[in-house]
């Protein structure tokens, strides 16, 4: 840290806390729940609220810790990850999961716009999407898809999973089922309810060389296999790929027209809203995984165009720093209220730990906070 940001940090780390005791701020302020909560109206359904005012702070930390934000260069390097700016600095690469809900506005890396790119995939997933669920893609005898596996392991799992079943209500095609673990009973429990005949299955792998995945892919192929009698045509019409690895994807039997590529800017933790996220499409419908989309965006422009004050990812991110450093607490407890979102704590944690878990500071050093 500079002299600057060391001298904020040090004012909120040896804050006097003994007088931030809830009872007694609601006691002396009856609108603070007005003043510490945020509601945000969006354009179809409804609105959201953060409700602040229950956390242990006053207007003296939070403006502490607005200032903080400021001298780290929020504003700044937000700016710059909209703008393809290659803020990864240690792979060297554009941070740009916001591309993929995106917009109409051009967004360059190298000076390339990323956006028709970004169009053209969605696209080939709105058209299988559609050929899936109106059964104009069929299996090797013949019969419509009722079942979808995805094999993948991290973010190419925990992220579909957790949108599929938050969303399952909205049901329209087929089935989903997710196996991750390279432990065989994982996919051997999800196979013995199903239909080699229908079911489809949805490799992610970006080099198609993650060994959890392709093990369990070579296994599920064994298994579609030995119902069509070794014929290797069959592959084509039960497998699909998520990857770049053309040559691999084409030696496993999968069609090239079946794959769908992601690029080396999408995160893992962030690429549900990619190709990677081809099963929820499957599942709810391309319309409503556009309308998932659209969410993000809405999202994205808020984070982007409100200021910190009223910016609820600001606010929370630093409500984070603020208990870790100036309370010591390491635990942050998620609780999903509703049952449809009984994964979203798993899914968050991975993107909050993989964020947030750094040990090395962007000027080489360790961190000491």
């Amino acid at each position: 840290m500079d002299s600057e940001r060391s001298g904020v940090f040090n004012e909120l780390k040896n804050y006097d806390k003994q007088h931030i005791q809830l009872n007694k701020l609601f006691a002396e302020d009856p609108k603070r729940f007005e003043k510490y909560s945020i509601v945000l109206d969006t354009p179809e359904n409804g609105c959201l609220m953060l409700d602040y005012s229950k956390n242990l702070v006053n207007d003296e930390v939070l403006g502490l810790l607005f200032k903080l934000a400021r001298v780290c260069g929020v504003e700044e390097m937000r700016n710059k990850m909209f703008n393809g700016e290659k803020i990864n600095f240690t792979e060297d690469r554009a941070v740009l999961h916001i591309a993929l809900r995106n917009k109409g506005k051009p967004i360059l890396v190298d000076g390339k716009d990323v956006m028709p790119d970004v169009n053209r995939v969605l696209e080939k997933m709105k058209q299988f999407t559609d050929d899936l669920i109106t059964g104009k893609w069929v299996g090797f005898t013949g019969k419509k898809i009722t079942d979808v596996v995805n094999i993948g392991i991290g973010g190419s799992d925990l992220g579909p999973l957790m949108v599929t079943e938050s969303l399952k209500y909205y049901q329209k095609g087929p089935n989903v089922h997710f196996v991750s673990n390279i432990d065989g009973t994982h996919l051997a429990v999800v196979l013995k309810k199903l239909n080699p005949e229908t079911t489809l299955f949805i490799i992610a792998s970006k080099t198609f060389t993650t060994q959890e995945t392709i093990t369990n892919a070579t296994s599920a192929r064994d298994w579609l296999l030995q119902a069509a009698k070794n014929d290797m045509s069959a592959v084509a019409k039960h497998f699909l790929a998520l990857s770049t690895n053309t040559q691999k994807v084409k030696e496993f039997g999968i069609a090239e027209s079946s794959m769908f590529e992601f690029w080396d800017w999408v995160g893992g933790r962030y690429s549900l809203w990619s190709a990677i996220g081809l099963s929820i499409s499957c599942h709810i419908g391309y319309e409503a995984f556009r309308a998932l989309l659209d969410g993000a965006h809405f999202a994205d422009q808020h984070f982007l165009n409100t200021p910190l004050e009223k910016n609820i990812p600001v606010i929370l991110a630093l409500l984070g720093i603020w208990y870790i450093n100036g309370y010591g607490a390491e635990t942050h407890a998620m609780l999903p209220y509703d049952q449809y979102m009984h994964r979203f704590a798993a899914y968050f944690q991975q993107g909050d730990m993989e964020s947030n878990g750094k040990y090395v500071t962007r000027a080489g050093n360790k961190v000491n906070y």
